[in-house]
């Protein structure tokens, strides 16, 4: 038996946090009957309707994009800026895994897998995600320390410890570049973790996702996930990263 949300959102049909809501918006029948309890419990072969219409049956692909600055990174955007489900060619209702900013570049995930995606989003699992950043402004170790050792947030919110080096300073054009790994996603956190030390970022652009780099892709390409690139995202996600 399995939980009713967790089979919605293995469908494809949406996520698993939406497929909860689903359930207690009472828009979900399993047999006939509305449920409206989240963790109710299905067995194979009952039928699960959603506003009365039956769960799709579709394949579920992985994708990974490597996202062009310029690109919201949502399925839907009601301003009709360009979305990042734009430039992967399939017939299926695929989603980004988490965001990249309209102006940053890099990896981003793309699925139609719900619980896949519920997995590597969810904040308790820290999967790791390393970013390329320049910046105006010349950092010192001191700068670097307080981003391993973790930065309040303009929110008032601490940081998860981070892994910081630098990797270039311009100092003609008064310039640093590095590379830092988070573990957690809040929104905008790389910007908002410079800007708390007083710098701003002018290039942002995510290099690696859990196991998956791939220094390969032009930008604007894509190509599916591996079968061990799919296996390895999910055990990184379940056993975490040990970050507290």
């Amino acid at each position: 038996m399995e939980r009713l949300q967790k089979v919605i959102a293995a469908s494809g049909l949406t996520s698993r946090r939406k497929a909860e809501e689903l359930i207690t918006e009472g828009r979900v029948k399993v047999n006939g009957v509305t449920v409206t309890v989240l963790g109710t419990q299905v067995e194979k072969g009952d039928v699960v309707t959603v506003d009365d219409k039956p769960l799709p049956h579709e394949e579920l692909e992985y994708y990974l994009l490597n996202k062009p600055r310029k690109y919201v990174s949502t399925a839907n955007d009601e301003h009709g800026r360009n979305k990042v489900t734009d430039l992967i060619d399939t017939n299926v209702r695929i989603f980004p895994v988490g965001r990249l900013d309209y102006d940053s570049t890099g990896l981003i995930i793309l699925t139609n897998d719900g619980e896949f995606a519920n997995m590597l989003m969810h904040p308790r699992y820290h999967l790791p995600k390393t970013y390329h950043v320049t910046v105006k402004g010349l950092l010192d170790k001191s700068d670097v320390n307080r981003l391993q050792k973790g930065v309040t947030l303009d929110d008032g919110v601490k940081t998860l410890p981070a892994k910081a080096n630098i990797t270039n300073q311009d100092l003609p054009n008064g310039k640093t570049s590095l590379d830092i790994t988070i573990y957690e996603g809040r929104n905008r956190q790389i910007r908002r973790m410079m800007e708390a030390l007083g710098y701003e970022v002018t290039r942002l652009h995510r290099s690696q996702y859990g196991c998956v780099r791939d220094d390969q892709m032009p930008t604007g390409s894509y190509r599916r996930l591996r079968p061990h690139e799919i296996k390895i995202l999910r055990e990184m996600a379940e056993k975490g990263s040990g970050v507290e």
